[in-house]
């Protein structure tokens, strides 16, 4: 009797064992698989079983949360949604989450391990931190100006710090409000259907993710590929260039918007944006010393981030002749994102330094102690400084007395180029305004801000469609809002007469 019950025992003892080993591999091994299994709600029911952290512009939340009393309790809610959705982008409990609020999801959400001084009292407690907060580097004030000076166009505005690469604004437009995404059930599916289907596709964050020809604003990377290279040492030389200048080895004419461009100097080209002279320029710099400038600049870069991940902007690597004149002066099949322009401006205004931009200055706790903070850093050199201070005298010119009037400060240095980029099937599309800028206030020692503009309304008058006329003034009160405030703001500057291409 004794020997079945010690074989008894034996049995529920190996029993036993079975068990804690497949106890073990249901919390070991296959933990993360079952996790993951959409059929599992336990996760999401913990995700938003708390309120998730905010996302701080100046030092004030943009977002914030609801108690929705539901299984998914906490909703997350917007404040000024449309004016900060191409920064935060949205949080759904049925479609995920985008830009910030994807980028430092784990902080935000309170999962990652830096919130929590004692992780493994809350892996006892099976709890979690309270949700962090991300600091952004965006400036209201400026983040306002945009948003009002693009007035519901279609177009993106993109403004840099130069010395550090902080974005203080980040406008796409039109925007949309990311608080109808952020729960569930119908209403959340008819918001996202009516959103990806309007023909004006809201959810585009055309300052970090749209490519467009950047037209005559890429005269700058021209320009500084030719003082760099030497195959331009005195900006006010006449170039012995015709009007029409004849693309290489075609029989094909490419013709100049404004008047006076025939033997005109680098300066004038720059001033008065001269087709002709910037296309040979960038025909005698040749296609390495081009793809290698356009390089500098931040170009062909697939890696960016910001922290949310960049479209890449291209220039070609293989071209023939009479393709490189074109793309030298910002067409063919040259395209940039708002925000690589902006890099273009800045890196002129930083004495030719490209710093790489950061839109998040730092994630903290939900009380304010830091967790983790940006530290800027250097993309490499794009031009040498006696270049960038040559083309800094050029773009001061252009604002001066040139073809971007309108971004004139009173008090202010200014530095711009515009551009009027053609697009679509043999350039019938409606062409695009641009205007890229830098500007420092009178007792500052360097540029404290540059900016890139596009606008690209379908809707308005061709003759409207201008660098000068559309662009300018947006960058205009965008950096004005970057400039010491106890400035008077600007007048309205009359649109100028000439037309840049």
């Amino acid at each position: 009797m004794i020997r079945y019950i010690r074989w008894c025992a034996y049995f529920c003892a190996l029993l036993l064992a079975a068990l804690l080993v497949n106890a073990a591999r249901v919390q070991l091994a296959d933990a993360g698989t079952l996790a993951a299994n959409p059929a599992n709600k336990r996760s999401s029911i913990a995700r938003y079983a708390q309120p998730r952290g905010a996302i701080l512009v100046d030092g004030r939340p943009v977002t914030g949360n609801r108690d929705s009393g539901q299984v998914l309790r906490y909703e997350r809610t917007y404040t000024d949604g449309p004016l900060y959705a191409p920064v935060t982008g949205f949080s759904s409990q049925t479609y995920g989450t985008s830009l910030v609020e994807r980028a430092e999801d784990r902080i935000l959400a309170g999962t990652d391990p830096a919130l929590a001084l004692l992780p493994l009292w809350h892996d006892l407690a099976r709890s979690r931190p309270d949700g962090g907060r991300a600091v952004t580097t965006v400036r209201a004030r400026m983040q306002q100006a945009a948003y009002a000076g693009l007035a519901g166009k279609r177009g993106a505005v993109v403004a840099l710090e130069p010395a550090t690469g902080r974005i203080l604004a980040l406008v796409s437009s039109p925007s949309y409000d990311p608080g109808v995404l952020s729960g569930t059930g119908p209403r959340v599916k008819e918001a996202w259907a009516r959103l990806n289907g309007d023909p004006t596709r809201p959810m585009l964050n055309r300052a970090l993710r749209e490519t467009y020809p950047p037209g005559s604003t890429f005269k700058i990377v021209t320009a500084a590929a030719a003082l760099d290279a030497g195959v331009v040492t005195d900006v006010d030389a006449p170039t012995d260039t015709p009007d029409p200048y004849p693309l290489p080895g075609t029989h094909t004419l490419l013709p100049n918007a404004s008047k006076g461009c025939a033997d005109a100097s680098m300066a004038e080209a720059v001033r008065w944006s001269c087709n002709t002279v910037m296309a040979k320029i960038g025909v005698r710099v040749g296609l390495r010393g081009m793809v290698e400038a356009a390089r500098r600049f931040g170009f062909n870069d697939t890696g960016l981030r910001v922290p949310s991940w960049v479209s890449r902007s291209d220039f070609d690597t293989d071209m023939s002749q009479d393709q490189l004149a074109l793309s030298a002066i910002g067409q063919f099949n040259t395209r940039a994102t708002p925000l690589q322009m902006a890099m273009v401006a800045a890196a002129v205004a930083n004495g030719g330094e490209l710093r790489s931009p950061y839109l998040v200055e730092a994630a903290t706790q939900a009380d304010g102690d830091q967790v983790r903070r940006t530290v800027p850093r250097s993309l490499g050199r794009a031009m040498s400084p006696a270049t960038a201070l040559r083309l800094q005298e050029l773009m001061v010119g252009v604002v001066e007395d040139g073809t971007g009037r309108n971004a004139a400060i009173p008090g202010a240095v200014v530095g711009g180029k515009t551009g009027t980029a053609q697009h679509g099937v043999g350039n019938a599309g409606r062409p695009y305004a641009w205007f890229i800028a830098w500007a420092k206030g009178d007792r500052s020692a360097v540029p404290e801000v540059a900016v890139a503009v596009v606008v690209e309304d379908a809707a308005a008058d061709r003759r409207d469609i201008s660098g000068n006329s559309a662009a300018a003034p947006i960058a205009r009160a965008v950096m004005e809002a970057a400039l010491p405030y106890d400035r008077r703001p600007a007048p309205r500057a009359s649109p100028g007469v000439r037309r840049d291409r």
